[in-house]
């Protein structure tokens, strides 16, 4: 990355792109509706379990403008999902600007690690423990989604309820791998705390990105 490149990115006038495409969101509440998926590179919250680690490192992607990555959402959909990474790492207020700019409805996974910047319709909120989210997310979150690795994870889960507002939707997802173990725990869970909903990764069971 150039100096005049990282001063843009800087200012969120660039982003580290790892890569853009057009799919069916397969998670959380909007699952099976057609959106243009944004995963900006940069993270250091670090899961262990994470599949898309390739997304760590910012400088393995190339800054992109984010007047290309707007108009290409825009010749899409109308719906677009910023993810990671840790999208949050960086100013999204200029993206998000240029996204609301095209009619679209945006929204953001994070993890809640860093500052809330950008202005979003949806704020999709997957709480890491090896980097808590700060206090200012929780008002703002209309979902909270706990990927549960572990039994000690629905625990930690209601603690993360207990913070989030009152109109926050509630999802428990099994990780990638523990899936088949976690899948009965989860459902007699959800049976037995019916404010919570099961989220599952349906686009890795259809097989689509």
């Amino acid at each position: 990355m150039t100096k005049q490149e990282q001063l843009l990115v800087d200012k969120g006038e660039m982003l580290p792109l790892m890569e853009e495409f057009y799919t069916i969101q397969g998670e959380g509440y909007h699952t099976g509706r057609a959106a243009y998926f944004i995963r900006v590179g940069g993270c250091d919250v670090g899961c262990h379990w994470c599949d898309v680690k390739e997304s760590w490192n910012p400088d393995l992607h190339p800054a992109t403008r984010i007047t290309h990555i707007a108009d290409q959402a825009a010749s899409y959909a109308k719906t677009v999902v910023v993810t990671g990474g840790e999208p949050l790492m960086w100013n999204m207020h200029p993206l998000t600007d240029s996204l609301k700019d095209a009619g679209l409805n945006v929204h953001i996974e994070t993890s809640g690690a860093y500052p809330l910047s950008g202005t979003w319709d949806w704020i999709c909120l997957s709480p890491k423990k090896t980097k808590p989210p700060l206090s200012e997310i929780y008002e703002r979150a209309h979902e909270l989604k706990v990927i549960v690795y572990n039994q000690h994870d629905f625990k930690w889960a209601e603690e993360h309820a207990s913070r989030v507002n009152e109109n926050c939707l509630l999802f428990l997802q099994p990780e990638w791998s523990k899936r088949e173990q976690m899948m009965p725990l989860i459902s007699g869970y959800v049976m037995q705390h019916p404010k919570w909903r099961i989220s599952l990764q349906t686009h890795k069971y259809i097989g689509i990105p």
